[in-house]
């Protein structure tokens, strides 16, 4: 007898009680529908309300689903990574959002491509629903990243995507503590297709990534992914040093011929304003590099699973 390809959904939730029964609505539908083996991992990121509580009468009652409880909230990237190290899953990992902006039916589509040879079928958003703010942030800066990074990093993909299980045991072995999910996805390698799609509107609740968490998220982007920051202060350096040299010649060929030298107040004043802010900035890079040297030197775990309900028993587990 045949056994089916099984394959892992992981959806991390933080705060997601609103959006939780049409989740997993949709989520037992498309279960229903389709010949494949799948566990579901929901990964709870510390949440608040009563997310966890809908989460434990769930998998306590249905074994397709496979719940992993963080100790406090760690964050977006390694609440997936979490799901990513829990997955049972023989041959692929589907990683999609918790508030369903990104739509689990496009798992047939996703696997179709995967069958094809491909290790990794990643999402690109035809067109966002976020307000135009946000809209603008994103488009600028995936063009940004994607022109100064030394990996191909897709235009508009998220973390939305299909990978193979050898992807996801790459993943998993890489410790960075500052993570940057589609960049690492990219630097792995083999046999990426993407896979266009329309972005949904969240079904329920807020966008719990704030403008603050998306700046952390495309700093880690940016100076993981790419040596712009330090070229560029090489040169802006070099540039500060070629602007003093003029200026320079152009006060001594003033005294020597024309007896008239530059008077020192505003000049002064530019020089110093100039070359302050060459250097406070020069200082601000490089403490972004050794900020992530100092929590990487730590080698504290990624996170630390609080509890996991498998099979509808709790099984403990260390931290990663």
């Amino acid at each position: 007898m045949k056994t089916l390809p099984q394959i892992s959904i992981i959806a991390p939730l933080y705060n997601e009680s609103d959006s939780f029964p049409h989740l997993v609505e949709r989520l037992n539908t498309l279960m229903d529908n389709l010949s494949l083996r799948i566990e579901v991992v929901l990964v709870d990121d510390g949440s608040r309300d009563n997310t966890p509580v809908l989460m434990r009468q769930l998998a306590l009652l249905d074994d397709r689903y496979h719940c992993v409880f963080l100790s406090r909230n760690h964050g977006h990237q390694l609440a997936l990574t979490a799901g990513i190290a829990s997955a049972r899953a023989s041959e692929a990992l589907f990683i999609i959002d918790g508030d369903l902006q990104d739509p689990p039916e496009l798992l047939p589509d996703f696997y179709k491509e995967l069958c094809d040879g491909n290790d990794v079928v990643y999402a690109v958003r035809r067109k966002r629903k976020e307000n135009i703010v946000k809209k603008t942030a994103y488009y600028l800066f995936y063009r940004l990243l994607k022109s100064i990074s030394y990996v191909e990093i897709p235009l508009d993909s998220g973390d939305f995507a299909l990978i193979s299980r050898r992807v996801a045991d790459v993943l998993i072995q890489m410790p960075e503590e500052s993570r940057y999910l589609r960049g690492m996805r990219s630097w792995v390698g083999f046999k990426q297709k993407g896979f266009e799609y329309e972005r949904d509107e969240r079904i329920a609740g807020e966008s719990k990534y704030s403008f603050k968490l998306l700046f952390g998220l495309a700093y880690n982007g940016i100076f993981n992914f790419s040596e712009f920051p330090i070229k560029f202060m090489t040169r802006t350096g070099a540039l500060s040093i070629l602007i003093s040299l003029i200026y320079f010649i152009t006060v001594v060929i003033k005294k020597l011929f024309f007896t008239e030298v530059i008077e020192g107040f505003t000049a002064l004043l530019f020089v110093v304003i100039l070359f302050s802010g060459v250097q406070l900035l020069a200082l601000g890079i490089i403490g972004e590099y050794v900020l992530r040297i100092f929590f990487q030197s730590k080698n504290r775990p990624l996170f630390i699973i609080k509890e996991e309900i498998v099979n509808r028993a709790y099984v403990g587990r260390d931290a990663v």
